[in-house]
């Protein structure tokens, strides 16, 4: 799995940096997300879907990795 951000269309909530804390933070000058790895491990796939699912404006998505990235 890998985690994309879009810094343009988030609203900068932190819900993100709560929900994953070692996966997301906020950035000093603007609030928006950082995505800290982009390539989370497998035990960490619940708290990712749990950031992404609890983003209010949708600037974070999940894509599966590309076949043969692991």
């Amino acid at each position: 799995m890998r985690i994309e951000a879009d810094p343009e269309v988030c609203v900068g909530s932190g819900m993100c940096a709560l929900t994953a804390p070692d996966l997301f933070d906020q950035s000093d000058r603007d609030g928006t997300v950082v995505v800290l790895r982009s390539d989370p491990p497998a035990e960490q796939a619940e708290a990712v879907r749990g950031a992404v699912g609890r983003c209010p404006s949708r600037a974070l998505k999940l894509l599966d990795a590309p076949a043969g990235a692991d």
